[in-house]
């Protein structure tokens, strides 16, 4: 008997399964399938990404399914329309030997009347995101009274976009259903209370321990100034030619950045941010998935949900605000049993990041030296002799030009053959990397700091000076009326304030946020510019109020307010 099968699954999915290629379940379809299938339990499964949760959800849902009732049996919400199309693309495929069987992915950034033309034709399962599906209830355009099952995917994900009161209205509007179905990979107290305010006694599963890491993930970390950040990218992309991997820095302005500066220096990479159309975004990932790109850079927010096969490696431009990102971001790589690496590039200061990481993930983190410029030239050198070696010469008639050849290099010897070949191969990178600067060493020009005990900051004072000590070296203190209850986690806000101001990050230093409210340290020199830039506008029906802490900037009485704006996130992946 088929693993599958025993776990209870039909004869026509256990046909997909085969063709797929899987023989044995991961841990989490293997706990949880048998569960499901009941359809009268409600249920919580903890694993990380790429362990095959789409397959543990997808199947039983295909099952409990009546293709004679064509209307929505069954709601799946996901973050992202990345992860939207990806779930409706899996469950075609899991259903291709079941008739009858129709679904319909609902998500921002496509046509919504093509959308409510394909619902009112009759759908079994709606792959939904959070806002598209609330514009489609308040439009009257789909009906969740007769839905049976409700599966929250990426549950964390979803309440650290902000999506807590969009998650509340679709459940408050499925009273007839079944079960609830909720898989995450993290359990922080806000996933906690939804399953207590909206399930009854869930059968708990957890797929190695809570906040785990995947064991089959090499983390490494690199320790860069500051200013040396982009060239220590550079020479780690280089140190790993055959890379096939995705970048994540904490804006949107530094992935088109990097991504610009990158590929003008030769390298195939495109940046996947909230400002590109879902017709670019789909161009982007299409290049990516075929590996037209080596590279993808992108946001935390415009790269959940996505899941491409075979990335070797994750980069962390920046070590993430929110710790628990860094599980997900690690997570894009080492999927299905794979192995990979996840490297982050941190400033001296931040590596008491790294232990933190390493409480939290279980995992050991490794430091290396960032590679000299000879190691970066003997690894691609090495690695472009391998591929020398393997190249498949069987086909084509080579040997029609091999006399000619043999004529051409007749008084050239083997040793030179190979160093011509090497020269006409390598000779940019030897060029560039001839006097590379060695990136490990303390001190490297610009990156000394002042001690501050020495301009006279005493080490006894106040637990408020000491946290917002850089006001005295040429910061200051701004307030704003947003906060944690605000959708807002650490890296969400840095995006959102730097994006709305057009400002770089090397501005600001300590951010400070608290439930109804934050503080920001920003240089002297662009606070007004800040301010000027979101004091006065709305957000979630809101005036947003920003000030310095200390009654410094004042908007001109001539400067207009600025007008409305809609959460960027949110907005961007309705």
């Amino acid at each position: 008997m088929n693993a599958f099968e025993a776990l209870g699954l039909n004869e026509q999915l256990v046909q997909a399964i085969t063709d797929l290629g899987f023989e044995t379940p991961t841990s989490i379809q293997e706990k949880a399938i048998p569960v499901l299938l009941s359809g009268t339990t409600d249920f919580i499964g903890l694993a990380q990404t790429g362990t095959g949760k789409t397959a543990a959800f997808g199947f039983p849902l295909l099952q409990l399914i009546d293709p004679a009732q064509r209307h929505p049996q069954a709601l799946i919400v996901c973050p992202t329309r990345e992860l939207c199309l990806q779930i409706t693309n899996d469950l075609d495929t899991y259903k291709k030997h079941s008739r009858g069987l129709f679904s319909e992915a609902v998500y921002g950034g496509a046509s919504i009347m093509m959308q409510i033309r394909n619902l009112k034709k009759g759908v079994h399962i709606v792959v939904a995101t959070p806002g598209r599906l609330i514009d489609l209830i308040e439009r009257k355009a789909i009906d969740l009274q007769k839905v049976k099952y409700v599966v929250l995917d990426e549950a964390d994900e979803m309440l650290n976009m902000g999506f807590r009161d969009d998650i509340d209205f679709v459940l408050k509007n499925t009273i007839n259903r079944e079960s609830t179905w909720l898989f995450s990979a993290t359990m922080p107290p806000e996933v906690r209370a939804i399953s207590r305010n909206y399930m009854d006694n869930p059968k708990e599963v957890t797929v190695g321990k809570k906040n785990t890491a995947n064991v089959n993930i090499d983390h490494q970390y690199f320790v860069a100034p500051a200013q040396q950040r982009y060239e220590t990218l550079k020479r780690l992309i280089d140190f790993n030619p055959g890379m096939y991997g995705i970048i994540f820095t904490r804006t949107k302005a530094d992935a088109q950045e990097v991504s610009e500066r990158l590929a003008k220096a030769g390298y195939d990479i495109e940046a996947l941010h909230g400002d590109l159309t879902q017709q670019q975004r789909d161009k982007v990932m299409g290049r990516f998935r075929s590996k037209n790109l080596q590279l993808l850079i992108a946001t935390d927010v415009a790269a959940r949900g996505i899941d491409v096969d075979g990335v070797t490696h994750v980069i962390n431009f920046e070590l993430p605000d929110d710790m628990e990102v860094y599980t997900h971001r690690s997570g894009r790589t080492a999927r299905a049993g794979k192995t990979g690496i996840c490297i982050s590039i941190c400033h001296s200061r931040e590596t008491f990041k790294i232990k933190s990481l390493e409480r939290l993930t279980n995992a050991q983190f490794h430091k290396l030296d960032i590679p000299s410029g000879k190691d970066v030239c003997r690894k691609q050198f090495f690695f472009f002799m391998d591929k020398l070696m393997q190249a498949d010469v069987s086909q084509g008639d080579y040997e029609t030009y091999l006399p000619d050849l043999v004529k051409k290099f007749a008084d050239v010897s083997k040793e030179e053959v190979l160093q011509r070949v090497a020269a006409l191969e390598f000779d940019h990178f030897l060029k560039y990397y001839e006097n590379a600067e060695d990136l490990n060493r303390g001190d490297i020009r610009g990156d000394r700091r002042p001690d501050r005990r020495m301009e006279g900051a005493s080490s006894s004072g106040s637990r408020s000076e000491r946290s917002f000590g850089k006001r005295d070296s040429g910061y200051t203190r701004l307030f704003i009326n947003l906060g944690i209850k605000d959708g807002f986690y650490k890296a969400s806000f840095l995006q959102f304030i730097l994006d709305e101001s057009d400002l770089k990050k090397e501005v600001l230093g300590k951010i400070d946020m608290r439930d109804m409210n934050s503080w920001i340290e920003i240089d002297k020199a662009d606070a007004g510019k800040m301010i000027s830039a979101i004091d006065g506008k709305r957000y979630n029906n809101r005036i947003v109020r920003m000030n310095e802490a200390d009654g410094g900037f004042k908007r001109p009485a001539d400067e207009p307010r600025k007008r409305t704006f809609a959460p960027k996130e949110r907005r961007s992946f309705r």
